[in-house]
């Protein structure tokens, strides 16, 4: 076989598609399909296949196939995933290459094919993560040049495989931080620090439009002494449980979160706080006991403008609303007497 240059189909060819896919392909399934068909026209295979190897379940999952149908593509994926001794499996997981493998297809065609391990390189340690191959139709002998290729292509197919998963990571990594930066990690509901950027934001609103916001805050009765009686992972349940009434009870529009010990706190767009205070003692006066211990909160609620004009001011009145409420499940407003 001659060495191509510059012709269509040739390596030039195949190193141009591949820069492309890895400069600017959308996802890896588009940029694989790009340098997998840039190298079957190079070499002239009628098939192709490309396994990779997640690294959550450890074998080979058929990614994409070229010249199979989509019966022979699912038999192949079956075969490769579950036959640990299957050519393209063993060149996934143990990166052992095959060339010039002879096998016929389910029709009774007789096939030449190539199998190659993707193979990355990361801090001096070399792994796999799939496998390429192509096929021929036939006895076809694999010239030095087209190995020289195919092992392009499939460096070509791994570098795309380990650019697209690391950009994947790198955004998990990051959309993990945000949440970690903005969530309480034991209720899931939104921080402090989430909680006073959306209050600022509200009041903000309410000021332009002359409107009003209600700040509805909310404390475990008798918090401290469950934990000091029960221990903190009743205490915790305890917190969880208060967590999810108010996630189901709030209103769209309203946003809830803990910010610290057992204390909660509702930013209720408008003049609902009261009425959203109150079905969220009801519903948490309906939990089950938890290890034998009643669960119930006392809030106090508070109102832009009437009782603060910014955030600090509210979240002060009504924790004093909450202070001066005469007992257990009592909900308190900042300016009046207690409502239930």
């Amino acid at each position: 076989m001659s060495e191509p240059t510059g012709t269509a189909g040739g390596p030039l060819s195949v190193l141009s598609a591949g820069a492309a896919a890895l400069a600017r392909a959308a996802d890896l399934d588009t940029a694989l399909a790009v340098i997998v068909e840039a190298g079957a026209s190079a070499v002239g295979a009628d098939e192709a296949s490309l396994f990779t190897i997640d690294p959550d379940r450890g074998r080979p999952e058929l990614l994409l196939t070229l010249g199979l149908s989509d019966e022979a593509a699912a038999e192949l994926g079956t075969a490769v995933a579950e036959d640990p001794e299957h050519p393209v499996h063993r060149a996934a997981a143990d990166r052992t290459g095959s060339l010039g493998r002879s096998f016929k297809t389910p029709e009774g065609r007789g096939m030449t094919a190539v199998d190659l391990p993707l193979v990355v390189a990361g801090g001096g340690v070399e792994a796999s993560v799939g496998a390429l191959s192509y096929a021929w139709p036939g006895d076809h002998v694999v010239s030095s040049t087209e190995e020289k290729l195919l092992v392009a292509v499939a460096d070509l197919a791994a570098g795309a495989v380990a650019s697209f998963r690391s950009s994947a990571m790198a955004a998990e990594r990051a959309e993990w931080f945000e949440r970690v930066a903005h969530t309480d990690p034991l209720t899931g509901l939104s921080n402090a620090r989430t909680l006073n950027r959306v209050l600022e934001l509200e009041l903000a609103r309410a000021q332009r439009q002359g409107s009003e916001v209600s700040v509805a805050l909310f404390d475990v009765d008798g918090f401290t002494s469950l934990n000091r009686a029960a221990g903190s992972g009743v205490g915790d349940q305890v917190l969880r449980q208060v967590a999810a009434v108010l996630a189901e009870t709030v209103r769209l529009v309203d946003t809830v979160a803990r910010t610290g010990g057992d204390e909660f706190v509702i930013v209720a767009p408008g003049s609902a706080g009261l009425t959203v205070a109150r079905r969220v003692v009801d519903g948490i006066g309906r939990l089950e006991e938890i290890e034998g211990h009643p669960v119930s909160v006392s809030a106090g609620v508070a109102r832009f403008p009437q009782d603060g004009t910014d955030a600090e001011a509210l979240l002060d009145a009504a924790r004093a609303a909450v202070v001066a409420s005469p007992g257990q499940a009592t909900i308190s407003e900042a300016a009046g007497e207690p409502t239930a």
